[in-house]
């Protein structure tokens, strides 16, 4: 499966600033870039600054399940690259790859996340031009890469 296909959110290059006592890139970064990541992601769908701003909308996080498969080190480029698993009314289940320069896995974030109307903050049904848009890509990435290899606890 090439997931470098699936599309790509975020590229960086690992500053010293990173490194741990262990000489490699510490797990409070992984959770930073794969942040960074989302907003990228998540505009693709619509869910970006101005649809929160105008809506009073956005999303919280749920729950979040990390693999780390090869080491990252200070001076490597990764990239991380986004697939979406699929949604229910409310939620959205997705996973984040983060890829060396080669294509090796390096880490991956399953998540969900739901969305929630901030005038009550409370999680409300997605609109209806969102959830098209999210079905959509959905069988975009299913396309693309095939079915997803998931950790089994999430679901949407």
């Amino acid at each position: 499966m090439d997931l470098s296909l699936l599309p790509r959110a975020l590229e960086a290059e690992i500053p010293e600033s990173y490194r741990d006592e262990m000489g490699h890139m510490n797990v409070m970064w992984y959770t930073h870039l794969f942040d960074r990541a989302v907003i990228t992601f998540f505009a693709q769908w619509g869910c970006d600054e101005a649809y929160m701003l105008a809506e009073h909308a956005g999303t919280f996080a749920l729950t979040q399940h990390f693999r780390y498969l090869a080491e990252v080190r200070v001076g490597q480029r990764v990239a991380i690259h986004c697939r979406l698993v699929g949604r229910s009314e409310r939620r959205v289940h997705f996973i984040q790859y983060m890829l060396h320069a080669d294509g090796r896995v390096a880490a991956t974030v399953e998540a969900l996340a739901t969305h929630v109307d901030m005038r009550v903050r409370r999680s409300s049904p997605w609109p209806p031009q969102i959830a098209a848009a999210l079905d959509r890509l959905a069988e975009e990435h299913e396309r693309l890469v095939g079915p997803p290899r998931l950790c089994g606890a999430l679901r949407a």
